[in-house]
This record gives structure tokens, sequence and C-alpha cells, in this order.
């Protein structure tokens, strides 16, 4: 498919006219949607698949949000945006934008009253589990590394996560709806079936204005007139392959299963370099190893081919499974048996026992590790847990405890039937305010990006935190949608 850009003069016929034209109707494009419109812009809105949401539908849309939030404040909770913005900066970085970052950190409070205003619910509770998500009903969680070694002393920590207020995985849908519902209540054309094929320009070539929109639906071509700006809103691009043996070869050779739609192919951005933006970051990607819940599997040790520990186990799944990846195959989380609990029912993880044993010189034997390796790094282990000082990896006191038989190791070798979710973190360079840029660092006029197509705060893998990717598909939307509009 070519997604060459359409001359303006070529195009005899317009179908309609808008000021602003916005690709993809997921937490993104319905948040640039509402914006724009409440900024007196006429809107269209396009969305290839046949009903609204994306990938934020099938997400538990979390929200990593911070700096003094109404449900921080309710729960007794002080955080300051500059907390927000050091960890953030310090988890995402080298890659990370200081200007989207201190948008994001300043605005986090106010985007969640934004949210609440249009209706999305959240209950002034805190999850106190560790957890990958709140299956309860309550809101705040800690979702990322920040009670975690380097980060937790460097910065204050608060639980940023902000969960819906419903039971279960049943974020994503409660959002889209409210927010769907949010678009359908202004006057804002909303076209499903409807897949955004070409960007249409005043000319090739330096200086370039994008103007309009060349859309398939009904089984026919239609092209659509933007007065101000076209805002990409079209996902990211774990769903194609091509993409990801270019762009993220290790990614996809690690992932074991694509999380996003099935329209997260990458349209929005090859449209974007097809009138010469700049893609950045598309290497990086979030890569998890869930092996919590049960929160007591952070009791033990994940330990590589050599018999070696490589991380604090107490940090944020993705954080592990970014260094996991790493590491000397095979890789296995060793625990007590008593600490394997109720694994088999409560965990996501489904990586299948490698080897149990009474004595580590058991376990050792059945998962072929190196003489020795694996007894002196379990010595070494309960030595900083006896102590309360783990000072290879600086593991949390809350989670550092003996391991003493019997002894259980699951087997988390990428490959070997453990899960690996994945998505990407690359895309298209913009402003803080989702203008796209060309690769010398030019605003391409008329042209903006938000949500995974864009890229925007949440940039490393073994940085990320839950709801980031929500949380900054929804402001960085706004943004666009507000920045489009009143340009």
């Amino acid at each position: 498919m070519s997604f060459a850009p359409v001359l303006e003069k070529d195009v005899t016929d317009w179908t309609d006219e808008k000021d602003v034209l916005i690709v993809g109707f997921g937490g993104a494009g319905a948040c640039a949607a509402i914006e724009a419109a409440d900024n007196g812009a006429s809107v269209a809105i396009f969305e290839a698949a046949s009903e609204s949401g994306g990938s934020t539908k099938l997400s538990s849309a979390e929200l990593y949000l911070g700096g003094g939030t109404r449900v921080q404040k309710a729960v007794g909770y002080e955080d300051s945006p500059d907390d927000v913005y050091g960890y953030l900066m310090a988890s995402n970085g080298p890659q990370a934008d200081a200007a989207k970052v201190r948008a994001y950190a300043d605005g986090g409070a106010a985007h969640l009253d934004w949210l609440m205003e249009l209706g999305v619910p959240f209950k002034m509770s805190e999850h106190r589990e560790r957890a990958m998500m709140a299956l309860t009903d309550d809101c705040l969680l800690y979702t990322g590394s920040e009670k975690a070694w380097p980060y937790v002393e460097q910065f204050s920590h608060a639980p940023r996560g902000h969960n819906l207020y419903v039971e279960g995985d049943n974020g994503g849908p409660l959002f889209t709806k409210i927010i769907t519902e949010a678009v359908e209540q202004r006057d804002i054309d909303i076209h499903i079936e409807a897949r955004a094929l070409q960007l249409i320009v005043d000319h090739h070539g330096p200086g370039q204005r994008v103007v309009g929109l060349v859309v398939r639906e009904n089984m026919e071509e239609r092209s659509y007139r933007a007065a101000r700006g076209v805002i990409l809103c079209a996902g990211g691009f774990v769903m194609n392959p091509e993409m990801m043996q270019q762009y993220a070869p290790e990614l996809a050779e690690a992932g074991t299963v694509p999380i996003g739609n099935p329209n997260d192919t990458g349209s929005g951005i090859q449209m974007g370099l097809s009138v010469g933006a700049r893609a950045i970051n598309m290497h990086e990607g979030f890569l998890s190893v869930p092996f919590y819940p049960p929160a007591t599997l952070t009791h033990g040790i994940f330990v590589n081919g050599q018999g070696q520990r490589f991380i604090n186990e107490d940090a944020y799944h993705g954080r592990i499974g970014c260094y996991l990846v790493k590491q000397t195959y095979p890789v296995y989380l060793v625990l007590n048996v008593d600490d394997y609990g109720d694994y088999e029912t409560a965990s996501w993880l489904a990586a299948p026992v490698a080897g149990t044993g009474e004595t580590l010189t058991e376990l050792a034997s059945e998962l072929e590790l190196p003489d020795g390796a694996l007894a002196q790094t379990v010595e070494t282990y309960n030595q900083a847990a006896a102590s309360g000082n783990d000072k290879q990896f600086h593991k949390s006191t809350d989670w550092l405890k003996p391991l003493i038989g019997p002894f259980v190791a699951l087997d988390c070798t990428p490959g070997h039937g453990a899960f690996f979710p994945h998505f990407t973190l690359g895309g298209l360079d913009t402003t803080v305010d989702g203008q796209v840029l060309t690769s010398q660092g030019a605003v391409i006029p008329g042209l903006y990006a938000a949500g995974r197509t864009a890229c925007g705060v949440p940039r490393r893998g073994d940085g990320y935190a839950s709801g980031s990717s929500v949380g900054d598909a929804t402001f960085s939307g706004r943004r666009a949608g507000r920045q489009a509009a009143t340009a």
C-alpha cells in the first residue's frame, strides 16, 4: 500500500470540509476531537474499525497521573509535579523529552479533573497490594518502579496509577463508552469503517502544508479538506510484522503476544513519513514478564543461564522484562514452594515449572546450571535477606526473604511458553502540542499526531509504568486538538 501524499490540485471533488480532521477514534483521537470542538473548531473523526475505542478499549484504561490529583489528596498522598517530572525523566532517559514530561507532570491533576468532568469515574481509594492492576473497584495503585531502586533513592514517591471505578479488568470498555458519548454529544462528524489512506498537500517538498485527507469508506475513496489541520491518532505499529522487523526486531523476537488492536499497523506513522516527518525511538517498546500476582513471587530471585541474579525483583514487571531479554538464556524465577502459593490460578505469566528440589543441588541439576553457581547466588542473597541489605541489587527489605527449600523454578526464557506481552513506544517526532516535525526539526504545517502514533512521554520499556500510554494518549490528544483548533 502506498502512503504517498496527493496534491491538492489533483483533487477534483471534495466530499466535505472541516477545520480539523482526526484519524483514529481511540483514546487519543476522542480526546483530540473533544478538545478541538470545545475550542470552536468543526471536526470530523475517521475510524477504520466498526466501533470506537482502538487499543484503549482493549486496555485496563489505567491512567498514570500525579502531581497532587484529587484522588491522591483524598487518600492522603502528597505528590508534587517536580517528583513526577524527576521520576519520568530518569526512567525514560536519555530519550525523555523534557518539554513533554514537564507538561505532563504539571498538567496531570488537571487532566484527571477534565476526565472526571466528562463522567469518567474514579473511587477515592487505594489498592495497597502489589498487583498488575486493581481488579477491585479501587483507584490508586503503584504501577511503576517508584518504590524500587534506583528511583526510590532519588524522588519522593506516591501511587500514580488511576484505575476506573469498576471491578475487574473492565476499565477499557467503560472508558471508551464514556468518551464516545462525550464525542457524540458534540457537533462532531463521526465516520466508522472509514480508513484513512493518504494525506493531501498543497505542494510537494519543503514547506508543504497538509490540507486534507483521502479516506476509503462505503467502498470508494473520498477527499476531505482540513482548513486547520489533520491529527493522526492511528496507534502504533505492533501489528505490522514488516515494520516490527525493520524497526524493532529485538522486541518482535522476544515478545510473544502483541498488545493492541488489529489496526495498530503503523499507518499513521507511515502517512507522516510520506510528507517528510521524522520517526524517532522506533526500536523501543514495552515488554512485560507479568510474574505477579501473586505478590509472593516477588520474594523469589531471577537468575540467568549462569545462575546469577541480574535485577532487583521488586521492580515493575516491564522493567524486569526488558532486563531479562538481555541475559544469557535460560532465565528462571527461583523461589520457595510456599511463595509459589496460588501461582497456577492467580498469575498471568504462564511460565512452566522447569524444576523442583528439596535442595539447591537437586534444583541446579534439573535446571542444568553451572556447578555451584546457583548455590553461591542463593547464599549471597540469603545473607542479604538476613542483614536486610541487598548490596548487589538493592531489593527493598519489604521483599527480602531467605530462600529455603523445598524450591521451585519457573522457566521465564522467551519462547519457552511464558507470556511476554509487548507494544511499541516509537512514533512521529512532535512538539509538546502535537505538531509533527521534519528530520530537520521544522514544523509540518497542518499536521499533528498524538497517542502511540507520536513519540510521547513513555519512551523506554525498562522505565515504563502502567497507565502511561492511556494517560499520555489522552493528554497528548487534548493538546493536539487544542493546538489544531486554535493555530
